[in-house]
Parts: structure tokens; sequence; C-alpha cells
């Protein structure tokens, strides 16, 4: 109520301001002090507008300080507005420059900041740490690794070489950039650290999945007296989940309640996560049961997960009737997580319980949890279930399309997932890879060799996808089921991409159907020629020639084929 009657006696008073008043005392500390409250209580772009109006029509646009002050305020609101204002500046200070440069940083085109730290290299303009931490975020936003390498050289160039914002900066931008041997090469013999330096680094290693690295670094900051922050754990506890080192958890586990760390509730949870990446699931529950915090959903979700994820559903079920009594409601991000879990292992009377759960308690059916419950029951053999909740999902994303597509096509219906896929186009949906796999696949099931090579000439030419060797692998079985045998053939020899094990079999597997001995042949010399040597590959070569009634060769491939009985011992304690 007070910063509201201060701001509105200000708002009066600079209504009130005379235009020929402006280069007197409207010029004082004191006015411009009630300009700066003003600006400061504009959280709309519409109110700062009206400032800029009112300084328009009283001649405070002249001068640089009330100017500058209203330029930062815009710049963080309407970049381009900003950008309109700042074009009017005939003398520009490097207070403006670095204004719009960090507003760039921040907006939708962080391409603009780079060209305007050329223009200000150009002119001569004399640059300052912020100028170029503002530059390097932008670099990093873009992943202008060689403007970034250019600015790298004008900070040494300009003496801010050992400025720990700068340098800071420069770290995050070539971990951003994956050029972690760079980074830690400044890390080392740049100049004097901070905890944030190391923590960047950390994030850096995480980026490119160096894990070892993160620990490595970790150790080093506890060592060399850095300290650590949240973020310092966060980033160790995800390093060792993913390095699935039950004992360096274990050690991290204890360093954060020696060092207080145990209540916070993003460490419990990271902790509690990678107990379950480990299956330590008894570790989780006992860490989840003991601390003194208040548990919220996301513990529980993480409890959930970790449960889900080893395979303990029904403890997981469990947990989801306790979160009642802790007044705590659970959200799709705990369901989703189970709900794959029950597709995995089948879990079918596990996943309608929980389907059951989200309807009992009325839980949003948002495009994740509606994605979870469609792809349970297409996987579950209840595809007409998962077409009734697709069909009353509301918002429907990519990933929701591609699973019903893929429920589709394993179910044999290839018609309706070519249909589907028609559908999901006249809604607006842009397919990703996975969805033109679905629709190929579906289609190489289904026998419908047309749509498929429709299919794949689209995601090609009209989304400009790039096809992975599974596509090819699916193409591959389509044209071979439907019996265009060197149609296939002549689309491995014109793989872009490395060929495998995988397409030369659905290739020799399609041979042995139509009995193509002399292309079977062939098949089986290049299985050879990468090294791919399998004992069911002359099993399919033999089919090749039982099909074609060549009984010698099929007995002389079937001799081939097997394989010496195999052996183990053991050492009996007598």
């Amino acid at each position: 109520m007070i910063k509201r009657d201060i701001t509105s006696q200000c708002w009066r008073r600079f209504k009130n301001w005379p235009i020929n008043h402006c280069y007197s005392t409207v010029s004082s500390d004191f006015e411009h002090q009630n300009l700066i409250s003003l600006l400061q209580s504009c959280d709309q772009i519409c109110q700062s507008a009206q400032i800029h109006c009112l300084m328009l029509k009283n001649g405070l646009d002249r001068i640089p300080f009330p100017l500058s002050k209203l330029l930062a305020q815009i710049s963080m609101q309407d970049i381009s507005y900003a950008d309109s204002i700042f074009k009017q500046i005939k003398t520009p200070n490097l207070y403006m420059f670095n204004t719009m440069l960090r507003g760039h940083s921040v907006g939708s085109d962080p391409q603009d900041g780079l060209l305007l730290f050329n223009r200000m290299r150009a002119e001569n303009h004399g640059f300052d740490q912020f100028t170029f931490v503002s530059v390097l975020k932008s670099c990093s936003r873009l992943l202008e690794i060689q403007t970034g390498l250019g600015v790298h050289t004008c900070v040494l160039k300009s003496g801010f070489g050992s400025v720990l914002n700068v340098m800071n900066a420069l770290l995050h931008f070539y971990c951003v950039c994956g050029k972690t041997e760079d980074a830690r090469h400044l890390f080392e013999n740049g100049y004097e650290k901070d905890l944030v330096s190391g923590n960047t680094l950390m994030g850096g290693y995480l980026c490119v999945k160096e894990y070892a690295l993160v620990l490595d670094l970790f150790k080093l900051l506890c060592r060399d007296s850095f300290g650590v922050s949240v973020t310092t754990i966060l980033s160790a506890v995800s390093a060792v989940g993913q390095l699935l080192n039950a004992s360096m958890g274990e050690t991290i586990h204890v360093f954060c309640f020696k060092v207080g760390f145990l209540s916070n509730l993003n460490v419990v949870a990271a902790l509690i996560s990678m107990y379950g990446k480990h299956g330590c699931m008894h570790s989780a529950r006992r860490l989840f049961d003991e601390i003194d915090v208040k548990r919220d959903v996301v513990l529980w979700n993480c409890l959930i997960d970790g449960y889900a994820r080893s395979g303990l559903l029904e403890e997981a079920v469990e947990l989801l009737r306790l979160i009642k009594d802790h007044t705590v409601r659970p959200n799709s991000s705990t369901m989703a997580g189970l709900l794959s879990a029950c597709s995995a292992s089948g879990a079918l009377g596990i996943g309608e319980y929980v389907h059951g759960y989200v309807e009992e308690e009325k839980l949003p059916l948002d495009a994740v949890l509606g994605t979870a419950i469609i792809d349970m029951y297409a996987k579950s053999g209840l595809l007409e279930k998962a077409v009734d909740v697709f069909d009353r999902l509301e918002c429907k994303d990519v990933k929701s399309w591609t699973a019903m597509i893929s429920g589709c096509g394993v179910h044999g219906q290839a018609d309706q997932a070519v249909t589907l896929f028609h559908r999901m186009e006249e809604e607006g949906i842009v397919p990703n890879e996975v969805t033109f796999l679905t629709v190929v696949s579906a289609c190489s099931h289904g026998g419908l060799v047309r749509e498929g090579l429709w299919c794949f000439r689209r995601m090609v030419e009209m989304y400009k996808l790039k096809p992975r060797i599974e596509h090819y692998g699916c193409m591959i079985d389509l044209l071979g089921r439907a019996g265009l045998l060197e149609e296939a053939y002549e689309l491995i020899k014109g793989l872009p991409v490395e060929r495998d094990a995988t397409a030369w079999r659905a290739l020799l597997g399609a041979c042995r159907v139509y009995g193509n001995v002399e292309l079977a042949e062939h098949v089986k010399e290049e299985l050879q020629g990468i090294h791919e040597n399998h004992a069911a590959d002359s099993l399919s070569l033999a089919g090749a020639y039982a099909a074609a009634g060549m009984v010698a060769d099929h007995r002389y491939e079937l001799e081939t084929a097997k394989k010496g009985a195999g052996y183990s011992k053991i050492d009996l304690p007598f």
C-alpha cells in the first residue's frame, strides 16, 4: 500500500510537469528519482510506453540518465520496442549499448546482439565486463563457436582476462558448445575461480555425458575448499545415478547429511532418484521415511518411479494408497511413469487400477498422462480401450498420435494407422522421426507398399527429416515382404548411413520366402564381408534353396548351420 501511494504521487507529479520545465528542476536528482520509482512500478509494457510518451512530451528523451533507465526497463519487456528507441539515439553511451546487448541476449533473436557488438567494434566504442557477459550469453544460445572464439580474443586484448564474471561467461560458452576440453583448460589456467566456475564446468561435463569427470571435479571442489552448493550436489548425484556407482552414491548421501543439505527437497529428490536407478529401493525408502522436511508431490513421484523402474509395481501402487493419507495430490507425472512400467512388464491389472485411480481422483487427462494410458492399453492387447482414451483426449501432441498409430500397427490395422497419420496432419500436428517409423512399420506388416513408399518420401521431401537405419530397415522389410527384392537390394546399396546386419538379414529373410537363391547367396557374402556370420543366416539361405527345389544345396547349408554341442563344468566339493 505504501509503495502504491508513493508511485501514485510520483505519477501525478510527473504528469503535471510543464514542458518548459524539463531543462531546469526536472533534471534534478529528485525528479529523476521520481522517474525511476515510476519505471520500477511498471510491470507491463503498456505502462512503460505511457512513461515514454510523457518523456517525449516533456523533452526528457534528450537527457541521457532518464533515457537510459527507460531503455533498461523496456529492453526486458519488449526488445523490438527498445530497439526502436535505441535507433533514435544519436550518441548512445556504453550503458545504453550494454542495455541492448543484455536485452538481445535473453530476447527472441540473440543474433541481433552479435550484430550490435560488431557495430560497437567498428565504431571503436569501449567495452566493459557487462558487454562481454551479454555477448557471450548470445553466443551460447546460438552455439556460435567461431564468434565466441573471436569474443574470447577480444576479451584478452581488452584486458578483461582476469575478471571473474567474464571468465565464467566464457566457461559457460565453451561448456554449452560441448568444448569441455577448452573449458577445462580455461578453468585450470585462466583466472581466480569460484564455486560458480566449478558448477559451470560440472554442468558442461553432464551435458556431454562425461560422468566420471563430473565426480573428479566434485572431489576437486571439496578438496580445494571451493565449498559446495545445492547445484554442486545435484550435478554429482546425477552423475552417480548414470554411472550406477552405488558406493559413491552412499558417500555423497553421507556428505549431504554432514553439511546439512538433506533439508533441501531438491537434494533429497535427487538422492531418491539415484537410489531408484541403482535398484536400491530399501535405501531410497529409508531416506524418504527419515527426512524431517514436508514431503511434496515431487518426492512421492521419485519414490514411486523408483519402485516402478525396479519392477516393484505392487509397492508403487501401495504408495498411491498412502499418498492420500498425507494430503498430497498426485499429478500426471506420478501416473505416467507407473503406467510406462506397466506397459513394459505387461502388468495389465495394475495398469487398469492406475487408470481407475486417475478417474477416481479426477486428474486432468493431459497429453503426457493420456499417452501413457494409450500406450499401456495398446501394448496389453486392448486396442479398443486405447482408442476410447485417445478419442476422449482433448490435448493431443505428437507423442499421443504416435502411440495410437503404433498401437494400430502392432495390432495389424495398417489402414487405420495410415488414416490416423492423415488425421494428424490435418489437425496441424507435425510428425517426427518416430511417427514415420511407426507408420512405415505398420505399412510393412500390413503389406501397404504404396502407402509405405509415400510416407517415406513425405518424411524426406516434405518434412526434411533424415532417415535413420531403422527407417531404412522398415522400408527394406516392406519391399521384401512384397517380393520387390531387387528394389530392396538397391535401397541397401544406396544407404547414406553405414550398412548393418539388420538390413541385410531382412532382405535375406525375404529371399528365403521367395526362393531367390542368387540374391540370397550375394546377401550372405555381404554379411560375411562385414564380419557378421551367424548360423541363422545359413538357415535362411537353406530355406531359399528349399523354396527353389535345390535339395543338395539345402542339405549342405543345414549342415553348415549346425553348431557343435556346448558344455560347461563345475567344481564339486569332494
